[in-house]
C-alpha cells in the first residue's frame, strides 16, 4: 500500500459531481506514412491499443486504484488492482461527419464531463476515428491525484516515439497482484497514521503562521518600494463567468504560431508565459465587453507553478504550487497591459518562492478526507460562488513538451491540445502546450457560465494579433 499524500489526496477529496478532478490531452494523429491504404480504422485502433498494452507496465500507477479508508478517516492508499482489464480503460469511438474541430471539441467535452470510475485505476483513453483528412485522435484522461502537468508530459512520452517506427520495450512481467486490503486493514493503517497526526498538525500550523508573517513582511517591503503586491485570494472581481459550476462542460481549442508569441516576447521584452497570460487577458476582456461588463478591479489568474527540482520529471504525483497574477484587464492599451502582467508575474514569483507551496501541501496532508469532501460538496450544493467573490477568476497553466516531432504507432502527432481541470466558482480553465512550431490552447468551461466559449478562443487569437501588430510597429520604429 502506498498512501496518497499532500495535493494528491486533496485532488481526490475535492472532487464533486460538477468538478471532476482529471486532466487530459488530445493528440491529433496524421495517417501513417507509406502505404496508407493498408491502414483501415480497425487496424489503426489495434496498433494504438497494442502500443498502450506493451508499455503500460512502464507506468505502474496506471494499474493501481485508490482504496479509501472507511468513513474517510484518513487518506486513501494506492494498491495494485487485481481486477485490472485494459478494455475497461481503452475505448474506440468515431466522430460524426464532417469530423472537424467542432465535432472533436464536442466529443472531448463529453469525455471530460464524466467522472472516472473510483473502483478502477483512474484513467481512460479513447481512440477516435472519423476525423477529416483520414486522421485519428487519441484522447488521454487521467485523474489529477495521479500526476500533474509536468509529470503528465513524461507519462505521455512513454506511449510516443521520435520516429515512425515504434521502439521495442521490455516485456511486461506477469501481472499477479495480491487481493485488495480489507476494511479492517485500512482502519488499522489509518489508526497508525493518525497517531502521528497531532505533531504534524502543530508543525503545519507553525509553518502557516510563519508563511503568513513572511508574506506580510514581503508585501510591506514591496509597498515601501512603491510596487503593488500581487493580488490575494478573494481579491478578484465578481464576473458573469464566475459562479456555481454545472456538470455540463464544453471545450474549445486554438492553435497559433509559436513564432508570433516569440516575436512579442523578444520585442516587448516579456516572457513567453507573460505573453500567453496577456492573450487570455485580452480574450476575457473582449468577452466581458460583449456582455456589457466592465469590472472595477482587474481580473486575477491562478497560475500553477512546478516545485520539482530541475530535470526531475519522472516522479508522478503532484509537486505543484501556484501564484496569483493580475491580468491588468482594466488597462486598454495592449502593450501597457502586457507590461503590467509581466510586473505582477515577477512579483508573484518572488512571493511564491517564500513558501514554494509547502504550507498548502502540508495542510492537505493533515486534512481529513471526510471533512474536505463534505465541505467541497456543501460549497457546490449551496451554489456559494453565485453569491460571493471567487478566489480568482481563471486558471491559466502552461506546459512545454519535447521540442521534437513525435509519433504514435507510426502516426505523426500533428496537434496536441491540453485539457485542465475546473474548480468550483471558476468558469473556465485555459491550459497551453507548446509543441514544435505551434502553441496549442485548450479551454474547458462551464456551458452555463460561458456558452460562447468558441468566441473566447477567437478573442484570445485576436488579442495575440493585436500584440503582434504592436511588436511589428515597435520593430519598425527602431529599424
Amino acid at each position: 500500500m502506498q498512501p496518497l499524500v499532500g495535493m494528491d489526496a486533496a485532488f481526490l477529496a475535492l472532487e464533486t459531481p460538477t468538478t471532476p478532478m482529471h486532466i487530459g490531452v488530445v493528440l491529433v494523429l496524421d495517417q501513417p506514412e507509406g502505404t496508407r491504404s493498408l491502414f483501415s480504422p480497425t487496424t489503426r485502433y489495434a496498433q494504438i491499443r497494442r502500443i498502450i498494452e506493451q508499455r503500460l507496465h512502464l507506468i505502474p500507477p496506471l494499474r493501481r486504484r485508490a482504496v479509501r479508508v472507511p468513513l474517510g478517516l484518513h487518506h486513501p492508499v494506492w494498491v495494485d488492482d487485481p481486477g485490472f482489464d485494459l478494455d475497461d480503460h481503452v475505448s474506440r469511438a468515431s466522430l460524426p461527419s464532417p469530423g472537424g474541430p467542432a465535432e472533436l471539441d464536442t466529443f472531448v467535452a463529453g469525455v471530460m464531463s464524466r467522472p472516472l470510475d473510483p473502483d478502477r485505476p483512474l484513467w481512460e483513453m479513447y481512440v477516435v476515428e472519423g476525423l477529416e483528412g483520414g486522421r485519428t485522435a487519441l484522447i488521454a484522461k487521467v485523474h489529477h491525484s495521479v500526476l500533474d502537468g509536468v509529470s503528465g508530459a513524461s507519462v505521455l512520452a512513454v506511449f510516443l516515439d521520435m520516429t515512425p517506427r515504434p521502439r521495442v520495450v521490455e516485456l511486461p512481467p506477469e501481472w499477479n497482484p495480491p487481493p485488495l486490503p480489507s476494511s479492517t486493514q485500512m482502519l488499522r493503517h489509518a489508526a497508525s497514521s493518525l497517531v502521528r497526526q497531532p505533531g504534524e498538525t502543530l508543525s503545519t500550523v507553525q509553518a502557516g503562521v510563519e508563511a503568513v508573517a513572511d508574506l506580510g513582511v514581503h508585501n510591506r517591503e514591496l509597498t515601501g518600494r512603491g510596487e503593488e503586491p500581487p493580488p490575494g485570494f478573494f481579491a478578484a472581481p465578481r464576473t458573469s463567468f464566475n459562479g456555481a459550476v454545472s456538470n455540463r462542460k464544453h471545450y474549445a481549442t486554438l492553435s497559433v504560431p509559436l513564432e508570433d508569441v516569440k516575436l512579442v516576447n523578444r520585442i516587448i521584452e516579456a516572457t513567453v508565459n507573460d505573453v500567453l497570460l496577456a492573450c487570455v487577458s485580452g480574450g476575457l476582456r473582449r468577452l466581458l465587453a460583449g456582455r456589457g461588463e466592465k469590472p472595477e478591479l482587474p481580473l486575477v489568474a491562478m497560475v500553477p507553478v512546478s516545485t520539482r527540482p530541475d530535470g526531475q520529471t519522472q516522479d508522478l504525483g503532484n509537486q505543484v504550487s501556484g501564484m496569483l497574477v493580475s491580468l491588468a484587464s482594466d488597462i486598454e492599451d495592449p502593450v501597457a497591459r502586457l507590461d503590467a502582467i509581466s510586473e505582477s508575474a515577477r512579483l508573484a514569483k518572488e512571493q511564491e518562492k517564500l513558501h514554494r507551496g509547502r504550507f498548502v501541501g502540508d495542510l492537505a496532508q493533515i486534512a481529513l478526507p471526510a471533512v474536505v469532501s463534505r465541505v467541497a460538496r456543501a460549497v457546490a450544493g449551496a451554489r456559494l460562488f453565485d453569491k460571493v467573490r471567487p478566489p480568482f477568476n481563471v486558471t491559466v497553466s502552461s506546459v512545454r513538451v519535447p521540442d521534437v516531432p513525435l509519433f504514435c504507432a507510426g502516426s505523426r502527432v500533428v496537434g496536441m491540445y491540453p485539457v485542465g481541470p475546473m474548480a468550483e466558482g471558476i468558469g473556465v480553465n485555459v491550459t497551453v502546450f507548446s509543441y514544435l512550431d505551434r502553441v496549442y490552447f485548450g479551454m474547458l468551461a462551464c456551458r452555463r457560465l460561458i456558452p460562447e466559449l468558441p468566441e473566447l478562443a477567437i478573442h484570445v487569437d485576436d488579442a495575440l494579433g493585436e500584440l503582434v501588430a504592436c511588436a511589428l510597429d515597435a520593430r519598425g520604429a527602431t529599424a
